[in-house]
């Protein structure tokens, strides 16, 4: 008869409470079991000492006759000092699948396209800024000829000092 060290559920809906126990590998998760090792109860802090309680003493005689634990149950024995859990290394569990790759290759094109768009007019007003100094030379010349008008000093018919107030007109 294979054995195994288990958790089995117990608790209300949406409020679990494990027991740890040594049962028939064959029977039903919440079943019969031969003996009960423990408690778990995941609803309790994670520094609580009254989260995972166990029989070392019981654990260790299973552990001897070749009972086996599962992986939540050797987490709780590697915490405890029971029995060393070997370190699992699955490199592929984080990558992401097919459709996923193919939806950040779209993405990174598209993030390309932006980039090389948002460069390109970067580039043209490096162009337009030598002709606007070229201007900037000879602009002072035109203003010192405006300066010496005499017209210079009255307000233009378009400027806003020469115009009424809005409204002004009504009032």
């Amino acid at each position: 008869m294979a054995v195994s060290i288990r958790l089995a559920r117990g608790g209300a809906k949406k409020r679990p409470y494990y027991r740890i126990v040594v049962a028939n590998s064959r029977s039903p998760r919440d079943g019969s079991f031969i003996e009960k090792i423990g408690t778990y109860n995941p609803l309790l802090a994670k520094d609580d000492a009254n989260r995972i309680q166990l029989d070392t003493d019981r654990a260790k005689h299973w552990l001897s006759v070749g009972a086996q634990p599962t992986d939540r149950v050797a987490r709780f024995f590697d915490a405890a000092g029971i029995k060393e859990r070997a370190a699992r290394s699955n490199p592929k569990k984080g990558e992401p699948g097919d459709k996923a790759k193919e939806r950040a290759e779209e993405r990174a094109a598209k993030a390309a396209e932006a980039a090389e768009a948002a460069a390109a007019p970067a580039e043209e007003p490096a162009l337009d800024e030598a002709p606007a100094e070229v201007a900037a030379e000879a602009a002072p010349e035109v203003a010192a000829v405006e300066t010496t008008d005499p017209s210079a000093d009255a307000p233009a018919e378009g400027s806003d000092e020469a115009a009424p107030a809005e409204g002004a007109e009504h009032a």
